[in-house]
């Protein structure tokens, strides 16, 4: 029924910057909230950062400063851009949204499959 898509992943030097996007279609209503998720091999999956419909933001604190989430409502579209990459930023990145179907059911656990940022040293 919904469908995440990213894009903008890759290899970057440390220092450097990279922009993630990710769309949100199919039955959807209304979104309340798009995140970045991220997974280092043998860790667990992380918040990044989430932003509301409303523009609020929140953000891990290993990435407060360098990372900036931001959304086009129109578009369902989320977008991380992350500068001053460091090595141990290197993780497959996941878009999550929290939105309202077009029955009015609200679903949460709608994921993208994933993009890989590789940040070398």
């Amino acid at each position: 029924q919904v469908q995440l898509v990213e894009s903008g992943g890759g290899l970057v030097q440390a220092g450097g910057s990279l922009r993630l996007s990710c769309s949100a279609s199919g039955s959807i209503s209304r979104i309340y909230a798009m995140g970045w998720y991220r997974q280092a091999p043998g860790k667990q999956r992380e918040l990044v950062a989430l932003i509301t419909s409303g523009g609020s933001t929140n953000y891990a604190d290993s990435v407060k400063g360098r990372f900036a989430i931001s959304r086009d409502n129109a578009k369902n579209t989320v977008y991380l851009q992350m500068n001053s990459l460091k090595p141990e930023d290197t993780a497959v990145y996941y878009c999550n949204a929290d939105l309202f179907l077009s029955s009015g059911l609200r679903k949460r656990d709608n994921w993208g499959k994933g993009i890989l940022v590789t940040v070398s040293s």
